[in-house]
């Protein structure tokens, strides 16, 4: 079983998809939606597809608690999962298909023919160069994985073995901002929390909600150590220019409004996090 393998709590997360979808009056999501439960109208606004007849969200797995699942295939739920099944249901659009990318080719652009990218993306200048971003839907605060057992604290940080992703803001920040002395930079989120694990690194660090995530499902080999507030936005990725952006836009501001991201929230993030709050975790200062 890898670190990233997805515990199932099927039980747990029926009931509170069923109590999402009661809460809000609606059916459970149909063909091409997963389990996801559904809130809204069906096709109160409309756009013209990347790809005729569905939704193409571009992803990087894994990400526990977001699109729970090791494959596209196989994610049937998940936060940011049922947030895009319920842009498509208020699009009409009845198929939500999922495209697995690295995370640097995401940032930088490199994807074409889908409708929003999700992958707790943190709004920087220097992107939006290259991309459009959506509006924020979460708060982006940095988590620090260690080995079980590790002694790793925010002093003893700079002088440390450390390890992130590629393509993420969590680079500069190490080098730059904490200026630790060596950084490993892994190509894919399942590898750097390999190393982590093994203690080929002292921690690692990224989302938090990401390391929230693995760490509960470590079966007991990672501790989440402390937390940087960074005071950043998550948001997603569009296609530059795209005349779907701002309708897709209007349709996240609907489903903040009318509750359905705090419901879904509650639903998904604090199972997969083990029961942990983020608010939970020791603010370290930089």
């Amino acid at each position: 079983m890898t670190i990233s393998k997805i515990t199932k709590r099927v039980a747990t997360g029926a009931l509170l998809a069923a109590s999402l979808a009661l809460s809000a009056g609606t059916a459970m999501a149909a063909e091409g939606y997963g389990d996801c439960p559904l809130t809204g109208q069906k096709g109160t606004a409309s756009i013209t597809p990347a790809v005729p007849g569905q939704f193409t969200v571009i992803i990087n797995l894994p990400a526990v608690g977001q699109f729970n699942g090791d494959t596209p295939e196989t994610i049937k739920d998940g936060f940011e999962f049922c947030m895009a099944v319920n842009i498509a249901h208020r699009l009409g659009l009845d198929k939500v298909k999922l495209v697995n990318a690295s995370f640097d080719s995401i940032v930088a652009g490199q994807n074409k023919d889908f409708d929003i990218a999700l992958a707790l993306i943190s709004v920087t200048e220097p992107r939006k160069k290259v991309v459009d971003f959506s509006v924020p839907y979460a708060t982006s605060d940095y988590g620090i994985a260690a080995k079980a057992g590790s002694t790793l604290n925010e002093e003893t940080i700079k002088t440390s073995h450390m390890g992130t992703q590629a393509g993420t803001t969590m680079i500069p920040f190490l080098q730059e901002t904490l200026k630790v002395e060596k950084v490993d930079v892994f190509d894919d989120t399942g590898s750097m929390f390999t190393a982590a694990a093994a203690g080929k690194v002292d921690a690692v660090m990224t989302d938090l909600g990401i390391v929230l995530g693995q760490v509960a499902n470590s079966n007991g080999k990672l501790v989440t150590l402390g937390k940087y507030s960074t005071g950043g936005q998550t948001a997603g990725i569009y296609q530059k220019g795209s005349p779907n952006n701002p309708i897709i836009d209007k349709v996240m501001e609907e489903l903040k409004a009318d509750g359905t991201l705090k419901q879904l929230e509650k639903a998904y993030l604090l199972e997969s996090f083990g029961g942990v709050s983020p608010d939970d975790i020791p603010a370290w200062k930089h």
